[in-house]
């Protein structure tokens, strides 16, 4: 057996339907558009909450990184002067000495770790005296060398990058 459909007539239609006033459909509207606005703002509060908080951690994560390369730098410039006695042994060392090539070892392996890290000498004999990377503390005329070149090194300079760890002390041409 089939069942037939049943349509509603209008009457009924009319009595399942709650009425509404024009007046209570223009309030629902405005409620319905104030949800949306209200949502809209939640919305827009949460995008940029999120976008600050990525700036954040971005901000953090760099600022961390520029205090270990920091800490890692001091570190080093602490031992730089152990490797520069270690070098002042080397030039003056006795002829025929056991302890010399312990001591050379001793300086490659530190050079080694250096080089490990990202810290290079700084080119200075010969080269025109830049403030940046040279503290000049004496001067000297040359007639072998032109005005403001570096002649001689009198301690060496260092960079880690970009940054410079210690100048190199030079002497200067006059």
């Amino acid at each position: 057996m089939q069942k037939k459909s049943h349509k509603p007539t209008t009457s009924e239609t009319t009595e399942n339907t709650p009425s509404i006033s024009v007046e209570e459909l223009q309030n629902l509207q405005n409620q319905a558009s104030e949800a949306e606005a209200k949502k809209q703002e939640y919305l827009d509060a949460l995008l940029r909450e999120r976008a600050d908080f990525t700036n954040f951690r971005r901000r953090i994560e760099s600022e961390k990184s520029q205090m270990w390369a920091q800490a890692s730098d001091e570190t080093i410039k602490k031992l730089l002067p152990v490797l520069d006695d270690l070098e002042r042994a080397m030039a003056n060392r006795p002829a025929g000495n056991a302890w010399a090539d312990g001591v050379e070892m001793v300086i490659r392996k530190f050079q080694s770790i250096l080089d490990k890290e990202g810290i290079t000498r700084i080119q200075a004999e010969g080269q025109p005296f830049d403030p940046n990377l040279h503290e000049a503390i004496m001067q000297e005329e040359s007639p072998n060398h032109e005005s403001g070149l570096v002649i001689a090194v009198l301690q060496q300079g260092y960079m880690h990058g970009e940054r410079v760890l210690r100048p190199a002390m030079v002497k200067v041409a006059a």
